[in-house]
């Protein structure tokens, strides 16, 4: 959970900020990295109580998709700032879109691949030979890394596994399509108890338990944004806004729940699983959104790490990520 100190310390600052610019908002449009959920509750939660504003902002959150690319929406001018996983966005990087990490208010992955028990599986080794799961989109780059890790190949046989391109659902799992899906502690792993299997007829296997875990969810802008301080400025009073909205969404997950219910259009999502999708977000939230190196440096070791086939062939270098935004907020201060 955030540290209520550092958000609380920099309120002042970014109030100040707002209040010049009351008359004037400066506009911002965020690019999320997947649909409306509570994945997504802290900026939604800013948005409805007025954080934004407060801080002179005029904030557009734009709701991803299964066809929505992050990289690809902020290459073509159609946000600022963007929602995306290390991995993606530093593949984005090596690729020629020089993405930056401005803050990272996600410190733990909750990603997962989820197994029935009735398959036998019980360690990564029993892997072999079996169908799983992966989401693509950029997803699949964590998974990849591990699988090479483990000298498991993917392109199917008995030494290695069948890579089953997974949509965003459970299906594959409970059409026994797939021995293991992939899935988020915080959402679909829920489907899947939701849909009448319980926790004790399934096996778990957390990134963070195997030592592949990735930087989740961080704050990603253009290099060249950053050469401007009033985007620099503009970024800071967003990313105190920001983690004000997680800050009351983890303190209050029913209303974070309802809000996240308001802004979707779709009308697919449920209460009570929003609800629960915030409780279990807050456990995975930093202390603040400062990007720690340590955690850079591990992500990049994993991509890295990939036998023949990384994620990404060379280090990004510090240039891939910035403190520059998250230190002008303590200057807030």
């Amino acid at each position: 959970m955030m540290n209520a100190k550092f958000t609380g310390a920099l309120l002042a600052g970014t109030m100040l900020a707002g209040a010049g610019a009351a008359q004037d908002l400066e506009e911002v449009t965020l690019q999320l990295k997947w649909v409306t959920q509570a994945q997504f509750a802290g900026y939604y939660v800013a948005l409805e109580n007025g954080y934004y504003e407060e801080a002179g902002l005029d904030v557009t959150i734009r709701p991803g998709g299964p066809d929505i690319a992050p990289p690809q929406v902020i290459a073509g001018g159609g946000a600022d700032v963007i929602v995306e996983w290390m991995p993606a966005a530093l593949a984005a990087r090596e690729n020629g879109l020089p993405l930056v990490n401005i803050a990272q208010p996600f410190e733990r992955s909750g990603m997962m691949l989820t197994c029935l028990e009735e398959t036998g599986i019980e360690e990564p080794e029993d892997f072999r030979g079996r169908t799983l799961g992966v989401w693509f989109f950029g997803n699949e780059y964590p998974f990849l890394s591990w699988m090479s890790q483990l000298g498991i190949p993917t392109d199917g046989g008995e030494d290695g596994v069948e890579v089953l391109r997974q949509g965003f659902n459970v299906d594959p799992l409970l059409q026994r399509q797939a021995d293991c899906i992939s899935v988020m502690t915080y959402n679909e792993y829920w489907q899947i108890i939701d849909a009448g299997i319980s926790d004790d007829e399934l096996v778990t296997f957390k990134y963070e338990d195997q030592g592949v875990a990735t930087l989740e969810d961080g704050l990603w802008v253009m290099e060249e944004d950053l050469e401007d301080p009033d985007f620099v400025d503009r970024m800071a009073r967003f990313v105190d806004a920001s983690m004000r909205g997680w800050e009351y969404a983890a303190a209050n997950p029913e209303e974070a729940g309802e809000i996240v219910i308001a802004y979707d259009q779709t009308g697919a999502q449920q209460l009570h699983h929003q609800v629960r999708m915030t409780e279990e977000i807050a456990l995975l939230l930093g202390d603040d959104p400062v990007l720690d190196p340590a955690d850079f440096e591990r992500t990049v070791e994993s991509l890295l790490s990939g036998g023949s086939d990384p994620v990404i062939t060379e280090h990004p270098g510090d240039a891939a990520w910035t403190h520059e935004v998250t230190d002008q907020l303590q200057q807030m201060d």
